[in-house]
């Protein structure tokens, strides 16, 4: 049986020996300084890391960006200067400057292998410079790309107050969703409350942009749910209550620390369901939290049957081909769920790190739409060798591969369709109204060469290509 042929009766997980071939995470920066805006990021490393936000980030950033660099010197990996009061000076500066509600320490694979303590030294300097600071481990040698925010959310979820600690504040007045969901209604609050269901509270964790965030809470305020915050907030003073007993649910495959620490430290519990990514997970993700919240879902069936409607004119793109993921960012399995149910299939999913306890409900997802659609269910290979996939790519001839910027150009000489998954970890691909927007950017290498096939250029392409690379 050759490898093409191969259909296994249930998910096959591996494990090889390949290294993250992932961006750094402490490129997590780019997106969290821009959602939490009172929030100044100080990233620790060598000038190798500033090199990388510099290069990596200023493709992304319009306006002056609110993190900096403090570059290690000789004299600060031998230990012969004192990390304190350098880094109080570099406070200073930034509270003098900026005079952000909070500063988050980035460590760096620098800091962990001389052992520099930013946990021990961050609560003194808070102390003294009365400035609240998150300290977060995101270096490269632990964490694969998307990582890097599920360290300092987790971090974040220790300096979440509870009802005690904010009991002379009007608690619904700190969730920046509420006020906006209530604004221009206030004469109408009793009338807004009636609205959702009596349940217990419930808070949503994961940074994505503000038009998703009021997405994904108006759809449950639909089935009568009301999210008590979200985590990050958009501001740090507004952090969500956290109490021991609330439930927590997460909006992306890669959030499991954050997971960890909210059931741990702060006794929630945690919803696990799949994750809000294309139609299909979107109503599995509020199937969920109202069946643990005790309230019958309507309208999802009508809501899902919509969304399935308008995006055809992408579907009929992909409907037969084939996918194939190379594993970057963690959200591997959630696209390939989704595009399964579009009519792909999907030989082999890698993923840099899987953690099967908090990713088990879109594991299950995945397998039930292998079985409605028909199709075998994929391999799924934890911290892939590239050189061994490559090697399954040329055998398997998928219609389109999903990886890593570096792997692109050379697949793409190959005759290897690709596409960046670095874009959908920026796009916005959460709940129903987004899943158009996954499928323009799987379907775009394929709309393009269809368009160079119809000019007669590929042909021209193919000559100037060398057959081997």
């Amino acid at each position: 049986m050759t490898v093409a042929q191969q259909a296994p009766s249930a998910l096959n997980f591996d494990c090889e020996t390949g290294n993250y071939h992932t961006f750094c995470p402490i490129s997590c920066v780019s997106w969290l300084y821009q959602k939490i805006e009172d929030s100044f990021f100080l990233v620790i490393g060598t000038k190798t890391c500033g090199y990388f936000l510099q290069n990596a980030m200023g493709v992304m950033i319009f306006a002056e960006p609110r993190y900096a660099m403090a570059e290690l010197e000789e004299g600060d990996i031998s230990a012969q200067l004192k990390d304190y009061e350098e880094l109080k000076r570099l406070c200073l500066q930034i509270k003098r400057d900026r005079n952000p509600s909070v500063i988050v320490w980035i460590g760096t694979c620098t800091t962990e292998i001389i052992k520099m303590d930013l946990e021990g030294l961050a609560p003194q300097l808070e102390a003294e410079i009365g400035i609240p600071i998150v300290t977060a481990r995101a270096n490269g040698l632990d964490y694969a790309f998307t990582q890097g925010e599920d360290t300092v959310l987790a971090s974040m979820a220790h300096k979440c107050p509870t009802s005690a600690q904010v009991q002379g504040e009007d608690k619904e007045e700190r969730n920046a969703i509420q006020k906006l969901l209530t604004f221009g209604r206030k004469a109408d609050a009793e009338k807004v409350e009636s609205e959702y269901v009596d349940h217990q509270p419930l808070v949503l964790f994961g940074s994505l942009p503000d038009p998703v965030v009021t997405n994904l809470t108006l759809e449950l305020k639909k089935q009568g749910v009301k999210v008590s915050g979200w985590l990050p907030a958009k501001r740090y003073t507004e952090l969500p209550i956290i109490d021991e007993g609330y439930y927590v649910a997460g909006v992306n495959p890669f959030l499991s620390r954050t997971a960890t620490t909210l059931m741990r430290r702060r006794k929630c519990k945690l919803i696990g369901a799949a994750f809000p990514i294309g139609p299909d997970g979107t109503r599995a993700w509020i199937e969920k939290i109202c069946s643990v919240l005790g309230i019958e879902p309507q309208g999802l069936d009508e809501r899902e049957a919509q969304i399935w409607e308008s995006l055809e004119d992408y579907i009929k793109l992909i409907r037969g081909k084939s996918v194939f993921f190379m594993g970057d960012n963690l959200l591997e399995v959630s696209l390939a769920r989704f595009l399964i149910r579009c009519g792909m299939t999907c030989p082999e999913i890698g993923i840099p790190y899987m953690d099967k306890r908090y990713q088990a409900a879109e594991l299950a997802l995945l397998e039930k739409t292998c079985a409605d659609m028909g199709v075998p269910l994929p391999n799924i290979v934890e911290k892939p060798d590239n050189y061994n996939q490559i090697q399954r790519i040329k055998a398997l001839q998928p219609d389109l591969v999903i990886t890593g910027m570096a792997h692109a150009n050379p697949l793409e000489a190959q005759g290897i369709n690709t596409k960046w998954s670095v874009e959908f970890t920026f796009a916005q691909i959460h709940g129903f109204t987004n899943a158009r927007d996954i499928l323009e950017l799987a379907t775009r290498p394929l709309r393009r060469n269809s368009q160079l096939g119809e000019l007669g250029w590929d042909k021209l392409i193919a000559k100037d290509v060398p057959a081997q690379v």
